[in-house]
């Protein structure tokens, strides 16, 4: 039964009753009614359940219910409604307490609208109520559909569907028939063709380049509105031609422009003068000079005799560097001077630079040792037999030290003495036997340690030397005057000097991405510390000369020595040597280990701009004056000093203190 309240009596159940008969009796005997049977629906705080018995009794649709469908419901209606109005009321109601109406076949579902979308749905707006739930799928023709769903989207309810395909470029929307309807009308505003074309406009005087650079800062400067300039330039440095594409308006207004810079030079006609920021101008013009020339000769022997106009106009071209301003004055023609100032805009770039640190460990052991016994025996009398022993390598024997001895010069004696331990014993009488024996001990150990670390920085193809060592005297020869008094003659010397140390050449090139190109000579060059004594000082020399290839910050081994060197001497008396115990007594022995471990290292860091070679300069900075200081972890410890000359900090610009304690 349909429940209807009238403004004019609200009690007055009787006149609800006569309607609800007439409207019955007037929608069973449809036929003998000349009009269709109308309702003046009001509700005040109804179940929504009886408005869907109401609607269904009207409209004879069946409905189902979901169980979370429940709201109370207020309408007020004043004119009567036909049942097709009533239904579009009550979808309306559905609407506005969050349900949709979703009909499958006979059916009609109502159910919360946060789950239409799960539901087959009406496919086309065409002929579906405001309120249905339709899914249209739109073909979009001049725009992606992908750029639409986030202008859209803002546009759709929760429970509604918006997406894009992009390999057929349409819409998949699904919503009520009214939004759905009014989301097709934006798309067909915004879907439209425009009369977007590319125009080629060739330049006389002008570079295309550098109009195209100009004119591009000119169109990406923000607009009062926000909206971006769709129109776009490119270059054709080939033709010297600008390329324009864009909607119409903005193409004539940059062709207009391009006329306008499209002009003859009018000061200073063919010349220009080129400021360098990095490239040498003396060098650059040399070189510039020399290829124009070079092509000039190249195309006119190439062509015969139609390239002599061509040949002219190189033969025209004239450049020179100005050094104080690191300038080149150009004269060319135009299409020239374009190719001059596109080749001189690739060289005049800041090149990268390179910091190389070689890591030189070298460590070194060297141990000698010697024992050997000599002795001597006779008689008395001048023609008594004597019995000696005397070994070369075993220092000097007793027969040395005698004749030392005998000369009354103990200064000679003492000079025959070698390193090491020299203990002699015998018995000098005027009968019976003489006998004197002289022993000779040595052990020496030498350990060397260096670790030497040589930094340079140079710039990417630069060749590069550091040197830091010291130069050595070595004596070569001798004169004295032995002679008679045939005249006076001063007695010399001839020294000559040989560096020691270590020195480090190389030329460094950047490849692609963050490898190194490094072509080094590494020599290093010390005093050995023999234990062993020499006529002169013996220097030891290492030479690696090498083409290597390092990442960026990496460590690679460019080389090294692993040595190690024993040496032996035994000298004795034969047989008597080799006697168990006593054979001591006739035999000296030597012997000398060395072991050499050398390794060079080197690590290259490319330095691309300012930053990185501040943060390096200021790391080697700092920690060379904390070196000074004494708080590095390398700590100088500075005795009987208060004060000491540290460079200053980086941020401070005054001298660096002094040392002002007193000694």
């Amino acid at each position: 039964m349909i429940r209807t309240e009238t403004r004019t009596s609200r009690n007055s159940w009787t006149r609800t009753a006569a309607i609800m008969c007439v409207l019955l009796s007037v929608m069973a005997c449809p036929v003998a009614m000349p009009q269709e049977a109308t309702i003046t629906p009001n509700y005040k705080d109804a179940d929504i359940r009886q408005i869907v018995e109401a609607v269904s009794e009207v409209t004879h649709k069946n409905f189902i219910l979901d169980p979370r469908v429940k709201a109370q419901v207020t309408m007020l209606s004043s004119t009567p409604m036909s049942p097709a109005a009533f239904y579009e009321a009550f979808l309306s109601i559905l609407q506005v307490h969050g349900f949709v109406a979703v009909g499958t076949g006979n059916i009609i579902k109502i159910i919360p609208d946060a789950n239409a979308r799960q539901y087959p749905s009406i496919s086309s707006s065409s002929g579906a109520a405001d309120d249905d739930i339709v899914t249209q799928v739109i073909q979009v023709q001049n725009v992606g559909a992908a750029q639409l769903v986030p202008i859209l989207r803002p546009l759709i309810p929760q429970y509604g569907h918006l997406a894009a395909h992009q390999g057929s470029n349409m819409l998949i929307i699904s919503d009520r028939a009214s939004n759905v309807a009014r989301l097709m009308s934006i798309i067909r505003r915004i879907d439209q063709s425009n009369d977007e074309d590319i125009e080629v406009v060739p330049l006389e005087h002008a570079s295309a380049v550098d109009i195209v650079r100009v004119l591009t800062a000119l169109t990406q400067a923000p607009k009062s509105d926000g909206a971006p300039d769709a129109t776009t330039l490119v270059a054709d440095a080939r033709t010297n031609s600008v390329l324009i594409g864009g909607d119409k308006g903005g193409r004539l207004r940059m062709r207009a422009l391009i006329a306008h810079l499209d002009t003859p030079l009018q000061d200073g006609g063919d010349t220009q003068v080129r400021y360098l920021d990095y490239a040498d101008a003396e060098e650059l013009a040399t070189k510039l000079q020399q290829h124009f020339n070079q092509q000039g000769v190249a195309q006119a022997n190439g062509a015969g005799v139609g390239a002599t106009s061509q040949a002219a106009r190189n033969d025209g071209i004239s450049i020179w560097a100005d050094a104080q301003n690191n300038a080149l004055i150009i004269n060319a023609p135009p299409k020239s001077m374009r190719s001059l100032m596109s080749i001189i805009d690739k060289l005049d770039v800041r090149r990268a630079q390179v910091l190389v640190e070689a890591i030189i460990v070298e460590v070194l052991a060297d141990k000698v040792s010697e024992l050997g016994i000599t002795w001597a025996a006779g008689g008395t009398g001048q023609n008594s037999p004597i019995s000696i022993t005397n070994f070369p390598d075993g220092g000097p024997g007793v027969a040395q030290l005698a004749a030392a001895a005998g000369s009354g010069n103990a200064a000679n004696a003492g000079s025959l003495l070698g390193e090491g331990l020299t203990l002699g014993v015998g018995r000098i009488s005027d009968s019976g036997t003489s006998f004197a024996a002289i022993l000779r001990a040595l052990e020496g150990d030498a350990n060397t340690n260096i670790i030497s670390t040589p930094t340079i920085v140079t710039t990417d193809n630069e060749e590069a030397s550091l040197n830091v060592g010291q130069e050595v005297p070595f004596l070569t020869g001798s004169y004295s005057n032995t002679g008679g008094n045939a005249g006076a003659v001063n007695p010399f010397q001839t020294i000559q000097r040989k560096q020691v140390g270590v020195k480090l050449v190389l030329t460094p090139q950047i490849n692609k991405g963050d490898a190194v190109l490094l072509k080094i000579s590494q020599e290093i060059s010390s005093i050995s510390q023999s234990a062993a004594g020499a006529v002169d000082l013996i220097t030891n020399e290492r030479i690696i000369e090498t083409t290597v290839i390092v990442e960026d910050g990496g460590i690679l081994v460019l080389g090294g020595l692993i040595e190690d060197t024993l040496r032996e001497s035994d000298q004795r008396v034969p047989i008597l040597g080799s006697i168990p115990v006593l054979g001591a007594l006739f035999r000296t022995r030597t012997t000398n280990k060395i072991k050499t471990n050398l390794m060079v290292f080197i690590r290259p860091k490319i330095l691309r701009d300012a930053s990185q070679t501040a943060i390096e300069t200021n790391s080697k900075y700092n920690y060379i004056r904390e070196v000074q200081m004494g708080t590095g972890t390398d700590r100088v410890p500075v005795l009987g000093r208060d004060y000491m000359p540290v460079i200053p900090t980086l941020e401070d610009n005054s001298p660096p203190a002094t040392d002002n304690s007193e000694q």
